[in-house]
């Protein structure tokens, strides 16, 4: 599977969030990258994540660009890819509240527009994350960004990578966030948690990444955008 390249459709596009009945648990896994390696626990440390992004690889981001379904100005945006320095590192996320009118309900990094103010891709990260989750700058060191990752709503994200001190205090906006939760670090960079869909509606096929996680009684489906910028991450730290 190839997502960055964009392919001919018969109909319009349309988000698959839209779709009448659309769960997107539901739809069939394609494959699961269980052959792929992990990305080691020595490369997962603090000081293995400075490193990595003070002096890059040279590599190549899987999932870059989603089939368009709004006809819109592309808008630039930026996300916190935030890594919580437990014991065993972890990745910090959100659930999107249902009223939302874009991607309600779902899994997202803290995240949102740039605004004209904003020096840099880092500080709309940052800004954004204290205003969804009251998450403050202090408690968190930028390491870096990954490639811009375009969405089918023409929003050009840049997802910042950043470690987050874990006595940091949250305080989430309950309007556009239903819950903050966790997911261990080292989930997500094993490839053997990421599924693939695919999905054909009216002659448009789509397809993405899930990687579902169960968090005690929560069942956490992250997939779309979220799931592919993860992926894009896990491409970085094992080149």
């Amino acid at each position: 599977m190839d997502p960055s390249i964009p392919q001919p459709s018969r109909a319009p596009a349309v988000p698959l969030s839209s779709l009448p009945d659309f769960d997107p648990r539901g739809v069939p896994v394609a494959g699961v990258d269980a052959h792929l390696p992990a990305v080691p626990a020595q490369a997962q440390t603090p000081q293995a994540l400075r490193a990595r992004f003070a002096h890059p690889p040279v590599w190549t981001p899987e999932v870059v660009l989603e089939k368009k379904f709004l006809d819109r100005a592309p808008a630039h945006a930026s996300v916190l890819v935030p890594i919580v320095l437990r014991e065993q590192p972890t990745v910090l996320l959100t659930e999107r509240t249902l009223h939302l009118s874009t991607h309600s309900g779902q899994v997202a990094f803290p995240g949102g527009k740039a605004d004209p103010q904003d020096v840099s891709a880092a500080d709309t990260a940052l800004r954004e994350a204290e205003e969804e989750v009251g998450l403050e700058r202090r408690f968190v060191e930028v390491l870096g960004a990954l490639p811009t990752y375009v969405t089918g709503s023409s929003f050009i994200i840049t997802p910042v990578v950043a470690l987050v001190q874990p006595d940091c205090e949250l305080h989430p906006n309950p309007y556009e966030v239903a819950d903050v939760f966790e997911v261990p670090l080292a989930f997500v960079l094993n490839p053997a948690h990421h599924r693939r869909h695919v999905f054909e509606w009216q002659g448009v096929r789509r397809e993405w990444f899930s990687m579902p996680y169960q968090d005690g009684q929560h069942d956490r489906f992250i997939w779309g955008a979220t799931a592919g910028m993860l992926r894009n991450f896990y491409r970085f730290m094992l080149a």
